[in-house]
């Protein structure tokens, strides 16, 4: 049995969560999302870049209503559009207003469309029942670490009710906010996705755990994703992992979670086919 027949029947649709669909259904994601709630070692959240093409970068941000007709622009060039993703560039739930906006909108006026969205977690589980009322049916989460000292290496801070917290208390919150997410989306028959990104030296060694734990709260699919060593960041001078180490850790943490292979590891604004290589659509 194929990984999308084991999920959701939209995944049939859904290019991230199945391979096969990758083939013939196209992503658009919205760039309303400015800010974030925490600070990544290996993160740098880019508004006016037309040059790069990975997760937190887009050419712009738009507002609910110039998102929901840049999607209807999109649509009448680009039919074969599948699923509206919300991802960036910071969290979609560091400000929710401006999330549930722009999902709100766009069931109203394309209500057969698929609702996407990716989040580190950290505001995720206020949200659900919102997310779940305008009909989100896929949510990506990444987790890195279950040791709140390996995570204390990847987040140099978290920001919670109005207060910065660093360190391990950080990771260790951080957790416990994303194991609530995905138990409550969960129950909510939510279809989620574990994105960890590997970093050679500072978390592979827990990628298995994570995918251990993953699979103990009913996640349905797990993506491991090399860092990409961005300038101006913590991590700017490490070592991305090799083709190797990855196909070794999938072959591992498969033993927990079916493995996502085909990521093109999208921009917070891109749109069409996720095979059509470094697309990108200049939002707005």
């Amino acid at each position: 049995m194929s990984t999308s027949q084991m999920l959701a029947p939209g995944a049939q649709s859904h290019p991230c969560f199945s391979p096969s669909a990758a083939n013939r259904f196209g992503r658009i994601h919205l760039p309303v999302a400015p800010n974030c709630n925490l600070r990544c070692g290996y993160c740098d959240r880019r508004h006016d870049c037309v040059n790069e093409s990975r997760p937190g970068v887009t050419s712009r941000i738009l507002d609910p209503e110039r998102a929901l007709a840049h999607l209807g622009e999109s649509r009448a060039r680009m039919p074969f559009l599948s699923v509206v993703g919300i991802a960036g560039p910071g969290d979609p739930m560091a400000e929710p207003e401006l999330t549930l906006a722009t999902l709100e909108l766009i069931r109203r006026h394309h209500p057969d469309l698929l609702l996407c969205l990716s989040s580190n977690g950290l505001g995720l589980a206020d949200e659900v029942e919102n997310l779940v009322d305008l009909g989100v049916d896929f949510v990506t989460l990444t987790i890195n670490a279950v040791d709140p000292l390996i995570g204390s290496r990847i987040y140099d801070h978290i920001r919670l009710a109005g207060e910065i917290y660093r360190g391990v208390e950080a990771a260790g919150a951080l957790l416990q906010r994303q194991i609530d997410a995905v138990v409550r989306l969960k129950a909510r028959g939510v279809t989620v996705k574990i994105n960890t990104v590997v970093i050679p030296e500072i978390n592979d060694r827990e990628v298995v755990a994570v995918a251990r734990l993953a699979a103990s709260l009913g996640a349905d699919l797990m993506n491991l994703i090399g860092m990409i060593p961005v300038s101006g960041t913590p991590l700017e001078h490490h070592s991305p992992p090799t083709r190797s180490m990855l196909d070794a850790l999938r072959t591992k943490a498969e033993e927990y979670l079916p493995q996502m292979t085909h990521c093109a590891r999208c921009r917070a604004d891109a749109c069409g086919l996720t095979r059509d290589g470094a697309d990108h659509s200049r939002a707005g």
